[in-house]
């Protein structure tokens, strides 16, 4: 199955799946605003790579560290994932290449020198941005290279 593969699903399913927000969700805001009573300021929303069509939710550009905040379903959180029953083939496609792609952009930012930070939508926001903040005042002080692992609150 391919993207353009038109789903089997009714009109109340679609019209609700349509209205999930990609953008500004209650735990990115969350998160931004725990980050900002820290004093951390960043940018939202944002390509780190040039030339790469991948955003990160919030990019703290002098310090090369880009935060994700992942969906539970949508990434295959390991914790609370569930597998669709209806259109069963096409969600676990879509799935594992949230999960591919990824796996590629942390790939990708490390080999450019920047820290992937992953967080899932379950993760308290204040913990998550206290490992966040370790992880940029890190950088700030020795301006060192990534780590070789994909950084995630919940380690």
């Amino acid at each position: 199955m391919n993207s353009r593969t038109q789903l089997d699903t009714d009109e109340a399913t679609r019209r609700r799946m349509s209205r999930q927000r990609s953008r500004n969700t209650a735990v990115e805001v969350d998160l931004r605003r725990a980050l900002h009573r820290m004093g951390l300021r960043y940018r939202i929303h944002r390509r780190p790579l040039p030339g790469v069509r991948r955003e990160a939710d919030i990019v703290f550009g002098p310090t090369k560290v880009a935060v994700f905040v992942d969906g539970c379903f949508w990434h295959g959180c390991p914790q609370h994932a569930t597998w669709p029953k209806s259109n069963d083939q096409f969600w676990r496609e879509k799935i594992e290449g949230n999960q591919r792609r990824d796996r590629d952009t942390d790939r990708r930012l490390r080999q450019a020198g920047w820290t992937p930070v992953r967080i899932w939508e379950h993760e308290d926001p204040t913990e998550a941005a206290e490992h966040i903040q370790g992880t940029v005042m890190a950088r700030r002080t020795t301006n060192s290279e990534p780590s070789e692992t994909t950084v995630s609150a919940s380690d």
